[in-house]
Parts: C-alpha cells; structure tokens; sequence
C-alpha cells in the first residue's frame, strides 16, 4: 500500500508502510526487508519480505505470508530462510528463492516452540549451522505454552527478584540458545535439519537474550561457535545492570552437549556488555561494555578480543589512564569492513545518529574516529563486497531510507529507495526542518529542533508545541517515530520544539550525568531557558499559545512542570505514563535505575527522592491536564496515573484520564494508537486555540488519501 497524503495525518503515520533494515546478499546485488502495514478500513494488517534490486531500487514480493518472518540469506544460490509461526505454538523454517520468485516456497521443518532471531553461518561445503533464540522450561526443553500443562491455581510465588519485568510476570522459563545444522542434499529444497540444541545448560543460570528487549544483538555466530551475552547469576538482576560476554566453542554445531560457555574478563569495566560481533575471518570479536553495575545509561566503551582463542586478551579503544575514556560519546552497533581491517560504529551525537570509522586495532586507534554519516539516524549498516556500504537509516521526515555510501567518498552517499519519497509522500520536507542551541543552566549549550507546519509562513504565527523526551538518558534526534513523532503536531498547526536539556544523550557524559541527584534541577532549568529564549528569539512561534507534553521523563518533568512556574506559562499539559510521585520507586522493577538516579535507596537518601518529587508541590497545581497511563506499565505502574488525575479532579482543575489496558509503557497497537492520537491532540488543540481555527476553515485530523 503506498500512502500519499494531503495532511500527516495519525493516520497517516500508522498506516504507513513499515520497513524494516535491508540486508544485501553475499554479491551484493539484492538486499532482503519486510514491510507491514496497517489498514483501518479493514483493521487488519499486511505483512511482507521483498528483495531489493540494489542497482535500480525496485523490489519484488518474496512472500506475502502473514506469519513470515526474519528473512535471512542462507549463502548461496540467492536461498532465503525465514521464521513463520505455526499451529499449536510451533514455529515453521521455510525456504525460498529470492532469484527465482515462481519457485514456491517450502517448510522444511517445524519447531516445537516459539523460536525467533535467527543467524546462520557456513561450516563447510555442505554444512550450515543454524542459532535461534527461544525459551526453555526448567528441563531445558523447547517451550510450547499450547502443549504445556496448564496449572490448577493462579498463584505466582515468588522468593526472588525479579517479580515483573516491563508488561509480564517473570516466569520459570529462561531465554536461551538453540543451534542446529542444515545438510545439503540433492535439489535445492532437499536439506536435512538436525535437532535443536540448548546451547545454554539451565543449570548455569544464563540467560541470553537478556529480557526484556533483548534479541539478535545478543549474540553472534561462525564457524568458530557462538559468543553472547547474559547478566551475572551472582547478582540481583532488578539492582544490578551487569551482563558478561561468553564463548561457546562449537566446531560442528552438531555436538550432543555443547562445551560450558567461557566467560570473557574485562579488568574493571563490569558494566552492561552489548553488540558481540565475530571478524569475517571469525578470529576476533568486537563488542561494547560499560564500567558501572548499577547504571544502564552508562558509557560504552568500544571493546575487542583480537584472538576468541586468547580470551584473556581483551583490549579498550580510547583507553585513558583515569578510566574515562577518550572518545566521548556511546557506541552502539558495529560492522566490520570486508577485510577485518576497519570497523564502522553508530553513535549517537548532537541529535543525529552517526556512522563512524575507524582502524579495527585499539593500538592503530590513536585519532578519534570521524563521521562519515552527519545526518538522520543509521539504523544498520551491512558491507557490500567491494567493502562499500549499505546502509538503511531514517529523518525527521522519511521513515526508511536505503542508501550506497563509498567511505573513501563519504560525500557521494547515493540514495537506492526511499520509502516516502524523501518525505514528499507524506506531505513533508526537510525544509520543515531547523534546530537551535540555548545557553543552559550552567556552563553549557542546549539543542533543539524545531519542526514547523509544511505550509508553514514566516509572516503568521504557530503556537508552541513543547515536547520533553523520556529517559531521562535519551534524546530527541533527527530520526523517525511512531509514537512520537514530531511531524503530527506540525502538521496540526504547531511549531514543534524538542529540545535535549541535562541527561539527554549524544552530547557527551557531563551533559547526561548531570541529571543524576539533579531530576527536577538542571534539567527543569534548562527547559525554562530554552522557553525564554524562543519567547525572545523566535517570532513566528506565539509562546501565549504553548502546550507542553512528555512521556516516562517527558512525564514526570510535566508533573513537575505543573507544580512550578513555568507551568503557568502553558495552556494545556500532557502526562504520558509519567511519575506522580519519586517516593513510588520502589513499586517499578528494575531497581537500580532509582539507586543510580537519585543516590541511593530510599531509606539510605530519602532526602534525596524527596527533593524532586512532584507530589510535593501539588498545591501549585492549576493547568489543564491530560493524563495517560497504561496497565501494562509495570515500570511505573497504573497508580502513578490515577493519582495525579485524582489530585486534578479533587482540585477542580480541568483533565481526563486515558488508559490502555492492554499496552504497556508504550502505545503500540494501531487502534490503540490512533485513539491516543486523537485524545492528546484533541486535549491541546482545544486549549491553544487550533480546535477553533480548525472549525471555522472546516479542516479535520483525518483529511487523507490512500
């Protein structure tokens, strides 16, 4: 379905197609994506894979199967295999032909259990080794919820931590490894598949994919086995953020009891390990590790075992003597050139997320690594065999964009497929598109962007939309959203401002661990300059017609914002699954967010949560407010919403209370998602003014073609 718009619309935005990254094949003339959309005529989705001709853009149907997906290039022949969820909890590898699309694809085995993030790798002529993740039950089974025993009662015990994580009980079944092979016969549909094996024995307490967001960036394979990461069974997993990187030394991926995974050391950088990538040649792996066992924000450190056969020989890029580390932003994915001689790494710095190069050795390392990608978000990167590089990234305004970039000639970046024409198919452009820096609190800049209407007038004037990211260790950048995305309150009327106040990420770590013991000071302080200075330096914005709106963070400095001044300065403020009160913190899950944040745990600093909690200030509170607030948001739960609705309503203060029993700290579903839509521009429309303008020029929110 291709969407061309009048307006972006809600709709527009979440009946968009989806496109996931490409990845190209070992010749690097075809590339591999899925694609879904979303109809609310219909309220059903499509989902496909298509291939990717590179040289002309154009891409073709592989298959259109609802339940296909994670296509991956099996290495010869142009062969493809993907996952497809089955009946009674099982879960089908197909086969198809990316070159020859008549030839219909095949099952050529079925799981017993629910099995996703698949990576393959070639051992020998005839031989493919196959790693998937997937749950399995205290006996080290594959888990099947539709063939387990149901059990007689409701109760869950518990006598540990965690509890809950994100939207779900902890249960007794761990995330884990499965391998297999694949052995060629005649024909090209003719393989035999060997049994699962639990690559990960329970008795080790390892669990991998970390949960709950963990996946395919968890591990890594080759010829020379597997390499993932799992967080330390010594400690406490809701107070301690600590992972370690292993190595399974699989030689065949046919072994009945794989070799116990050898724990890689890393001196005194014991914090959160991510991203283990194998060498082409398989010899060294790359990966990211952080210094603190307690903080999920910290700084990663670019890492590398140069030998997997000398695992105690493990080195630092950028180290320094004192620990912190030269180069001083985060890196986060890592792709090797084709030679092993490079890595190219994405960061995130000044609102863009960037690709950068450098040499694949910490002694060749000396220079700080440059950007050779300045602009939008790089989502992957894949090397093309004359070590060019694809790329799949997105902006502010196009949300998938395929592009060739040479790293010799950076400047020559060529565009293969852009999935809204630039923008051009949802009625935007760059040109909506500019940013500022403010003098902060202290010492320090702020930036921001601002997103302004597409029929935008520099002789009117737009009512502010001030949007506050979550986090707090996040930030608003120059890439695509479906929840929120800056674009829909353009195109409602409003000039949108995001600015990265104290603890926003990409602009170094004083910038980010300063929020720490500091959530309603700094940051607070910088939000109010930031309003100042477009009150004095922005005239086409009409700062007596604000709005202000945030979520998790965003939320809580909303609650905040409503207890202080500059609440007063809005007409209208919205709560997304925000914090009502920091005395609460210990109703979340993963504990040791608070501990870092706020400097302890409660009884060790109660003065400290105490100092930035909202409910302290509640007599302050006058200005309309709409809160929203999920039921699945066991990081902050449901009370966190109904309290500070209780607190407005008790007060006479105008609000409405929105919840989704079904989500979780996001808005996910499309249904669910169009009614939050409608519900906070709804909200703010009618306290700016826009509803009115909207009335008398007969405009509405839903004015769209497909």
């Amino acid at each position: 379905m291709t969407v061309r718009a009048k307006k972006f619309t809600p709709e527009v935005l979440l009946s968009a197609p989806r496109r996931s990254a490409a990845v190209p094949n070992a010749e690097g003339t075809l590339a591999l994506f899925s694609v879904s959309t979303y109809s609310f005529q219909s309220h059903s989705k499509t989902s496909e894979i298509r291939v990717l001709d590179i040289k002309n853009g154009q891409s073709k149907v592989l298959t259109d199967d609802l339940g296909a997906s994670e296509p991956t290039w099996l290495g010869e022949q142009n062969l493809v295999l993907w996952l497809k969820g089955g009946e009674k909890g099982t879960t089908s590898l197909v086969l198809g032909d990316a070159e020859n699309l008549d030839n219909k694809p095949e099952v050529i085995t079925s799981f017993n259990g629910g099995v996703s993030n698949i990576k393959v790798t070639t051992i020998d002529s005839n031989t493919i080794s196959l790693v998937l993740s997937g749950l399995a039950t205290p006996e080290g089974e594959l888990y099947n919820p539709e063939t387990t025993p149901k059990p007689q009662s409701t109760a869950k015990i518990y006598s540990k931590l965690f509890v809950r994580q994100w939207d779900a009980y902890v249960t007794e079944n761990k995330s884990t490894l499965w391998y297999t092979t694949l052995k060629k016969s005649q024909g090209i549909y003719s393989m035999t598949v060997a049994p699962l094996r639990n690559a990960i024995p329970r008795s080790l307490n390892l669990e991998s994919p970390v949960p709950p967001f963990g996946g395919a960036g968890d591990f890594d394979i080759s010829k020379n086995g597997i390499v993932f990461i799992a967080k330390d069974p010594k400690l406490d997993p809701a107070n301690y953020t600590k992972t370690d990187i292993y190595y399974i030394p699989l030689r065949t991926f046919e072994e009945s009891k794989p070799p116990a995974p050898l724990l890689v050391k890393t001196g005194n950088l014991k914090g959160y390990s991510g991203s283990p990538v194998f060498s082409p040649d398989a010899k060294s792996v790359a990966f990211t590790k952080m210094k603190s066992i307690q903080y999920e924000s910290d700084k990663t450190r670019l890492m590398i075992i140069p030998d997997i056969m000398d695992l105690s020989n493990v080195q630092e890029f950028y180290e320094t003597k004192d620990g912190e580390g030269s180069w001083d932003l985060r890196p986060e994915g890592i792709t090797w050139s084709v030679d092993g001689e490079e890595l190219y790494v994405t960061a995130e710095e000044n609102g863009r997320g960037k690709l950068f190069k450098l040499p694949a050795s910490p002694r060749r390392a000396r220079d700080l690594p440059k950007a050779i990608i300045n602009d939008g978000t790089v989502t992957d990167v894949s090397v093309l065999p004359d070590n060019r590089l694809f790329v799949s990234s997105n902006s502010l305004v196009d949300n998938s964009i395929f592009s060739i970039l040479d790293p010799l000639k950076p400047a020559d970046q060529t565009t293969i497929s852009s999935n809204s024409k630039g923008g051009k198919a949802f009625g935007l452009s760059q040109d909506q598109v500019d940013e500022f820096w403010y003098a902060g609190a202290e010492d320090y800049n702020v930036h921001a962007w601002i997103l302004k209407p597409s029929n935008f007038d520099k002789t009117k004037k737009y009512p502010l939309a001030y949007l506050v990211h979550g986090g707090p260790q996040g930030a608003w950048n120059e890439g695509w959203s479906t929840r929120w995305n800056p674009a829909v309150f353009a195109e409602q009327g409003y000039v949108v401002v995001t600015p990265n106040p104290t603890g926003s990420t990409g602009y170094g770590m004083a910038l980010q661990n300063g929020i720490k013991n500091n959530w309603g000071g700094r940051p607070y302080t910088d939000l109010v300059k930031g309003f100042e200075y477009i009150e004095s330096n922005i005239p086409y914005i009409d700062t007596s017609r604000a709005v202000a709106l945030g979520a998790s963070y965003g939320g809580y400095m909303m609650n905040w914002i409503q207890g202080h001044d500059l609440g007063r300065k809005f007409k209208a403020l919205v709560t997304h699954d925000g914090v009502f009160s920091t005395l609460n913190q210990y109703s979340s899950e993963e504990l040791f967010f608070p501990h870092h944040d706020f400097g302890g745990t409660l009884w060790e600093n109660r003065e400290g949560y105490e100092k930035w909690d909202p409910a302290a200030h509640l007599k302050n509170w006058a200005t309309p407010h709409l809160i929203i607030h999920n039921e699945l948001d066991y990081r902050l739960p449901i009370a966190e919403g109904l309290a500070p609705f209780n607190v407005l309503q008790t007060k006479g203060i105008d609000s409405k209370f929105v919840s989704f029993p079904d989500e979780n700290h996001w808005v996910l579903k499309p249904e669910n998602s169009l009614v939050w839509h409608q519900e906070v521009l709804g909200w703010i429309n009618k306290y700016s003014g826009i509803e009115a303008e909207q009335e008398e020029l007969g405009g509405s929110v839903s004015d769209m073609r497909i």
